[in-house]
């Protein structure tokens, strides 16, 4: 006699079998699939309720039933699999239909970038010197101590080297701290013919950086040595550069400083872009903006160049692009030019 005849749980089974399957093939979205699965294959759906009731039979129809649940689980746990990725293929399908690609259509534009601001005031700058007859030297970013101070008038221990926060890779070589071991660069490349050149790079400080400073910035050094140079010729230049950069009515003055490398040295201001001298929080109310530090050269670096002090004589310069743009536009944080921040950037396209 079939185990149906004997035991209605078999019946049950193939009923639970029959109705899940009418179920599943209604079912078109996943989760109302892992509802269906909750009913029929869950702790408590249907089939489990069925199942548990074989532990009531007498033995010896335990393992034909257990057989016949067993089967019809699996069938239902390989029917749901089945709708699953037939659902899924299904979306998939949809998606492809309704976000087909035309090859034929011109591809989408590309967005062109911008050039950093700090590159964009390096140019102006290049180009006004450049109409000034100086050309561009480049040089490295990795210097020797050596050339980083002690060929610019600042042997060891010497307490110049306090102005400048030194990054060292090693005790003999440094990532740079200003632009200045260019010129001795420049003057040993050019040696003996007079030279005129720019030198912009960037530099590196060990600084806490703050509103006002960074541990890498750009500087632009400028160099001329030749013969019968003065300091009306530096002056000269630099006015010029001045009115250039930031306006025709710009008033400047010098100011006595001091440079290793330099003698006599000194500072530069202009007045004040934004209260025209009258006194305001971007010129501490002095009226006045510093926007470089010049100085006719060393005899002493002149001869580390190869020189001869005696018959030749020059002036040099240093000042940073990224200064001039915070006084020229009333920038207040130097940060802004090396957080990659767009909103900041997009402002000089």
């Amino acid at each position: 006699m079939p185990v149906s005849d004997q035991n209605p749980l078999v019946d049950q089974l193939r009923e639970v079998h029959t109705e899940a399957l009418e179920r599943l093939g209604q079912v078109s979205d996943l989760t109302a699939l892992d509802g269906w699965r909750v009913h029929y294959l869950g702790r408590k759906g249907a089939l489990t309720q069925v199942i548990r009731g074989i532990g009531t039979l007498p033995t010896a129809q335990r393992p034909e039933v257990g057989q016949v649940s067993n089967e019809v689980k699996s069938a239902l746990e390989e029917a749901f699999e089945a709708q699953v990725g037939a659902i899924k293929q299904a979306k998939l399908a949809k998606t492809l239909s309704r976000e087909r690609v035309d090859v034929t259509l011109p591809g989408y534009p590309v967005s062109l970038g911008r050039l950093h601001p700090s590159t964009q005031t390096l140019r102006e700058i290049t180009a006004i010197f450049g109409e000034m007859g100086f050309q561009v030297f480049d040089s490295r970013e990795v210097e020797s101590d050596y050339y980083n101070f002690e060929l610019l008038n600042i042997p060891p221990y010497h307490p110049a080297r306090d102005m400048w926060d030194t990054f060292y890779i090693n005790e003999r070589v440094v990532l740079r701290t200003h632009t200045s071991p260019g010129q001795i660069r420049a003057m040993q490349a050019f040696h003996p013919d007079p030279i005129r050149v720019i030198l912009p790079g960037m530099c590196y400080r060990y600084e806490a950086i703050t509103a006002r400073s960074e541990i890498m910035f750009h500087q632009v050094e400028g160099l001329a040595v030749g013969e019968n140079i003065t300091m009306a010729d530096l002056k000269g230049v630099l006015v010029n550069f001045a009115r250039r950069m930031y306006g025709a009515e710009r008033q400047v003055r010098f100011r006595c400083s001091h440079f290793p490398f330099t003698e006599p040295s000194v500072e530069v201001d202009m007045d004040c872009i934004v209260c025209n001298g009258d006194g305001c929080p971007l010129c501490k109310q002095t009226g006045w903006l510093e926007i470089l530090g010049a100085g006719m050269v060393h005899p002493a670096v002149l001869r580390n160049g190869g020189y001869d002090p005696e018959r030749f004589n020059g002036f040099a310069f240093g000042m940073g692009p990224e200064r001039i743009m915070m006084q020229k536009y009333g920038i207040d944080d130097i940060r802004y030019f090396f957080s990659n921040d767009l909103r900041f950037l997009e402002q000089f396209g």
